[in-house]
């Protein structure tokens, strides 16, 4: 793992990924995530000023800058091999994502942004296993992180969040210490394990037959 002091370059451009996303609008962060076939966590950064995809609203005159999120998965399609992405968009409101996540998808896709709803009681049960994989993951060393030093502060900001059923969700100690770079660092991950277990990443041989000599290729 990453020292917390060191912040891991991204990987190389035409890298296999895997996304998560979550929007807000004004007051928590909105963020995306990535992960690697091998399970490298990590912070994009794009824009000529290499910004790390994580948005505080209060550093864009109080509202996240929607603007700059669509450049961003613009340039991270542009760059890597993007095999889907879970988005939460937020509350189902008029400031919702869900909008632009059906928008990616036709860009970007088709049945590639997806969206994964974070909360709500009807949600405890996914959620809940999500951040069970998640946590057993990071303890066993099937994923590593980039060092990314925001989405640390989120992931020590964090908190289990009891729910029915003897489950939990994720929450936030006080509304000024953000997770939402953790909860997107869920996302990615549980994206790209359901992408796994379809085969996301393996290597496929095809056999050409001729008359003569069978070849691979």
């Amino acid at each position: 793992m990453p020292g917390d002091d060191i912040w891991l370059p991204n990987p190389p451009d035409g890298t296999l990924v895997c996304g998560g996303f979550d929007g807000s609008e004004n007051d928590d962060w909105t963020a995306i995530r990535l992960e690697t076939v091998d399970g490298l966590l990590f912070t994009p950064r794009y824009g000529p000023d290499r910004r790390p995809t994580i948005w505080n609203p209060a550093e864009w005159s109080g509202k996240t800058p929607r603007g700059e999120v669509h450049a961003a998965w613009e340039e991270i399609n542009r760059r890597y091999k993007v095999g889907r992405a879970y988005c939460d968009p937020g509350f189902m409101d008029e400031v919702s994502w869900k909008t632009e996540i059906e928008t990616w998808d036709q860009i970007y896709g088709p049945k590639k942004f997806i969206p994964w709803v974070m909360s709500g009681s009807s949600r405890y049960t996914a959620v809940h296993a999500a951040l069970r994989r998640f946590e057993a993951d990071l303890e066993s060393r099937a994923i590593r992180h980039d060092g990314c030093p925001i989405t640390d502060t989120h992931v020590g900001n964090a908190r289990r969040i009891a729910k029915p059923g003897e489950r939990y969700a994720l929450g936030k100690p006080s509304q000024n210490q953000k997770i939402d770079a953790a909860v997107t660092s869920v996302l990615a991950h549980e994206a790209a394990c359901d992408a796994r277990s379809e085969g996301w990443g393996q290597k496929t041989t095809t056999y050409i037959y001729t008359s003569r000599t069978t070849r691979r290729r």
